[in-house]
C-alpha cells in the first residue's frame, strides 16, 4: 500500500493527494480541489501481469472558437505488461528507468509535438 496522502510535484508546485477509493487491484488519490488524480492499477491474466500508474488532471480553458469555459483533461500514465516469468522486477526497473531517462533528455517535447 502507498502512504495517504501522497504528494505529486506538479511545475515546481507540490499537490497532496488523499486516498479516495480503494478496490481489491487499484486505488485513487484526489486533490482537495478534485482537479488532479492519481490512479493505481493491477490485473493479471493466465500469463500476464499489467501495472498500471496514471496522473489525470482536469481545468477549465476557454474554447478559442468560441471563447466559452469548458471543462478539459489530460492524461499522463505507465503501463508495465509483463509476462508471470521470465524478467525479475530488477530488469523491469531498467526499463523503466530508460524510459524515463530518455522523456527526461527533451524528447517528451518531440512526442507532444508528434513526432515518431
Amino acid at each position: 500500500m502507498f502512504a495517504d496522502p501522497l504528494s505529486l510535484t506538479i511545475n515546481a508546485v507540490a499537490t497532496p493527494i488523499v486516498k479516495t477509493g480503494l478496490g481489491p487491484n487499484s486505488s485513487k488519490y484526489v486533490s482537495a480541489d478534485g482537479n488532479t488524480t492519481l490512479e493505481f492499477k493491477q490485473t493479471a491474466s493466465a500469463s500476464r501481469f499489467r501495472h498500471e500508474v496514471r496522473i489525470s488532471q482536469q481545468k477549465i480553458s476557454a474554447d478559442p472558437i468560441s471563447a466559452l469555459n469548458v471543462s478539459k483533461g489530460v492524461s499522463v500514465y505507465l503501463v508495465v505488461d509483463e509476462p508471470k516469468f521470465g524478467f525479475s522486477d530488477t530488469e523491469i526497473g531498467y526499463l523503466i528507468d530508460a524510459l524515463k531517462t530518455m522523456l527526461s533528455t527533451g524528447n517528451q517535447t518531440k512526442i507532444l509535438q508528434g513526432e515518431y
